[in-house]
């Protein structure tokens, strides 16, 4: 019995240093007030809040006017990932607003020191 147990024993470890080491060195992801070129939206903010409002199809007639706060990383290649609203609002409202930055052109990304970073971007916006 106790060779059996040794002999399982065994094979349990070896199974342990068999498996696959995944490492995940994903880049950092740096705060927008930290860095020299901040990531933006072509052609500026204005042009976003613009893109935003014709995208947006509010799923349900807002009778009050409501704000959110959004929080997405913008990627080095310009995408848009890592997309939450912070402030709950309707679940559909929620989202359509990620519906809608999901439709976003490529951002110009954040730089620092002449390299590209991926960079936390948050904005806030109201419903009428």
């Amino acid at each position: 019995m106790k060779k059996f147990l040794i002999l399982i024993l065994i094979c349990f470890v070896q199974n342990i240093f068999s498996q696959d080491v995944i490492s995940n060195n994903d880049d950092p992801i740096y705060n927008r007030a930290g860095i020299d070129i901040k990531p933006e939206f072509p052609g500026g903010d204005n042009e976003f809040y613009k893109f935003f409002n014709t995208n947006f199809k509010n799923p349900k007639e807002c009778t009050k006017q409501c704000s959110f706060l959004v929080d997405f990383v913008v990627e080095k290649d310009g995408s848009l990932t890592n997309i939450k609203s912070l402030r709950e609002l309707d679940y559909d409202i929620n989202c359509e607003i990620i519906r809608v930055l999901n439709l976003s052109p490529k951002w110009i990304p954040g730089k620092h020191d002449g390299k590209t970073l991926r960079v936390l971007y948050s904005f806030v916006m109201s419903l009428k």
